[in-house]
């Protein structure tokens, strides 16, 4: 089982169309992908799978990139401990699973956390959150400083995944399957 969390700084970051290069270029998983948001969506249920690949949604999306199955989970902060453990029941043993979700960094320690740093301005909290990513995705234009030693890719078309990113990403997820036996 691997866990990957994208977070990014707010709307518009890139983090969809990561996910969706993620999902492209590591096809030995069968990715379970989560959309969590406090944003209602006109959807019945707070946790809802799509079933449809497509351009019009994020899950769509997620199909349309090869995702084994795809979720949008839609919780207050009040209710988002109550949804993550409707989620997990709804998952099968075992499931990879990259969320898209900053908060969901407060309830799940992940094997891989990517930080998108797109254009505008940061949601709060943020600048904490990217400390606690494994690395940071930026386009070339933005031009991120860091000196916390954390891992930098830019990217210019965060859907297509560098050489160099997807030889990191494979090695990362080697190694904890590895522990993991």
């Amino acid at each position: 089982m691997a866990v990957v969390v994208v977070c990014g700084n707010g709307r518009g970051a890139g983090k969809t169309a990561l996910i969706c290069g993620l999902i492209a270029t590591l096809p030995e998983y069968e990715w379970t992908v989560v959309k969590m948001t406090d944003h209602a969506h006109g959807i019945p249920e707070p946790v809802w799978e799509e079933c449809e690949a497509g351009e019009g949604t994020d899950t769509a999306r997620y199909l349309a990139s090869g995702a084994k199955r795809a979720l949008l989970v839609t919780a207050t902060d009040e209710e988002f401990a109550q949804r993550l453990g409707e989620l997990w029941e709804k998952l099968e043993p075992g499931a990879d699973v990259i969320f898209e979700s900053n908060r969901v960094l407060e309830y799940v320690r992940p094997d891989v956390c990517l930080a998108v740093v797109g254009e505008g301005e940061a949601k709060p909290l943020f600048d904490e959150t990217m400390q606690r990513a494994h690395a940071w995705v930026v386009r070339k234009e933005n031009g991120v400083e860091d000196d916390s030693g954390k891992r930098i890719f830019q990217e210019n078309v965060p859907e297509v995944i560098s050489e160099e990113m997807r030889a990191w990403l494979r090695e990362c997820l080697r190694n904890v399957a590895q522990a993991q036996k």
